[in-house]
């Protein structure tokens, strides 16, 4: 009796084959399985300011310093002893007991668009530069991964469970910030971009609400039509046709959708209290999509890369950037904890990075990315807390420095998600971790 051959080759492929197979169903299986830890946060908004603010004229004041690092602003006391804002920030300054500020982030990347990627990504891009633009080979932002989390977890709002107002991270419209899109999760994980501007007269989202003179069995008989007609749109885009198309659907139907975004509906002195102006119409409508159960809300203080302050940082600071931006920002924290919400809601602010501890010749301050600050608080988050020191300069860390990604840690820890337990297919097609940061001890507590 013969015995047939079984080459070494061939054996080994198959035990690496088999092997795959095995860890491929044990690693599905412990998603399945895997346990949520106890969630202190239930949604997130984030605020971004896209350009980068300078942390020394803001939350991380250097009066000692000498003339041409310290500028021009003046700390003054907040409602927490021992912790100084910038005089430009009066309002934030009543709130400093609901803040955590963390004084000593830093990363690598000079660069607007790979700065931001950091930011809401967690993890460097694979080069430093302005010129990128989002494809389906990013690693997605936390935003995205809170979105599919949130589906993965059986969310059924009409309303999409991340949104961006007004328009999405960018350095011009030529350039957008990779990863705040579906990323390598697919299409189906888009945020709803508004790009529309919240405070303008006749506010309207493209594709929400139905167009004049179209009525909802109108709407009905057309999806009906489409639905025999699709076939076509199946085969030629995948998995992700019927998913977009039921999502374009209820867009475009669904009364409370409509409802969510109608800012007419606030009262006049709500509004005012937000401001007037793009920012704090867009923090507003932020806390109303929260309200209703959105998960995770990216409102940019734009457009493109507005706190890029190379010149007249100063001028600029004071006449048109930290005025709107601490009003709605001051007002959204006010508002959230007078409906109960701000316990529940994890309001996150930050940057691409932060500006030079020199100002240069031109009264301005340029790209920082050694030494920044950002700050968080509602969601479970201790306020009236420093975390992280930075050098007398404001140019290193002189205590505890710490990453955008360990920020990411903490975020997915404070939602109840384990950063390190939780897994999703990277663009290389391996198992990779929400986030490979450490959650910060401080936050999460």
């Amino acid at each position: 009796m013969t015995r047939q051959a079984f080459p070494r080759r061939r054996f080994l492929a198959a035990s690496a084959v088999g092997a795959l197979s095995l860890f491929w169903s044990d690693w599905r299986r412990a998603q399945a399985i895997q346990p949520a830890g106890r969630a202190k946060a239930r949604s997130v908004i984030l605020i971004f300011n896209c350009g980068a603010p300078s942390h020394i004229d803001l939350f991380d004041m250097k009066p000692d310093a000498p003339d041409n690092i310290r500028g021009q602003f003046h700390p003054v006391a907040t409602n927490v002893p021992g912790i100084r804002f910038s005089e430009l920030m009066p309002h934030l300054a009543r709130h400093a007991d609901k803040l955590a500020i963390v004084r000593s982030l830093q990363h690598r990347q000079t660069q607007h668009n790979t700065g931001m990627y950091w930011s809401i990504v967690g993890r460097p891009y694979r080069i430093d530069s302005t010129l990128i633009n989002p494809s389906r080979s990013d690693y997605p932002s936390f935003g995205t991964l809170v979105g599919w989390l949130a589906q993965r977890d059986g969310y059924a709002s009409a309303l999409p469970p991340y949104v961006i107002t007004p328009s999405p991270h960018c350095d011009s419209s030529a350039y957008i910030t990779p990863g705040q899109y579906g990323s390598c999760l697919g299409a189906r994980f888009d945020p709803l971009v508004l790009n529309a501007d919240p405070n303008a007269p006749g506010f309207r989202v493209a594709n929400i609400g139905l167009t004049e003179g179209v009525t909802a069995a109108r709407m009905q008989e057309r999806r009906g039509l489409l639905e025999r007609m699709d076939g076509i749109g199946r085969v030629r885009y995948g998995a992700d046709f019927d998913v977009n198309q039921n999502k374009a659907f209820t867009l475009a139907s669904a009364a409370e959708v409509q409802r969510a975004f109608d800012l007419s509906d606030e009262p006049a002195q709500v509004r005012e209290r937000y401001g007037r102006h793009s920012w704090g119409q867009s923090h507003l409508l932020a806390r109303r999509l929260i309200e209703r159960g959105v998960r995770f809300v990216t409102t940019v203080n734009g457009p493109s890369i507005t706190w890029d302050t190379h010149e007249n940082n100063f001028v600029r600071l004071q006449t048109s950037l930290a005025p709107r931006m601490e009003q709605a920002y001051a007002a959204l924290l006010e508002d959230l904890a007078d409906r109960g919400l701000l316990d529940e809601t994890l309001v996150v602010w930050m940057g691409d990075f932060g500006r030079t501890p020199l100002i240069n010749r031109t009264a301005g301050r340029d790209h920082w990315p050694q030494c920044y600050t950002m700050v968080l608080a509602g969601g479970g988050v201790r306020g009236g807390q420093l975390i992280g020191e930075s050098d007398a300069h404001g140019a290193y860390p002189k205590s505890s420095p710490l990453s955008p990604a360990d920020i990411h840690a903490s975020v997915f820890t404070l939602l109840g998600y384990d950063p390190h337990g939780i897994h999703y297919l990277s663009p290389e097609g391996r198992p990779f971790p929400l986030s490979e940061g450490q959650a910060i001890r401080e936050l999460v507590s």
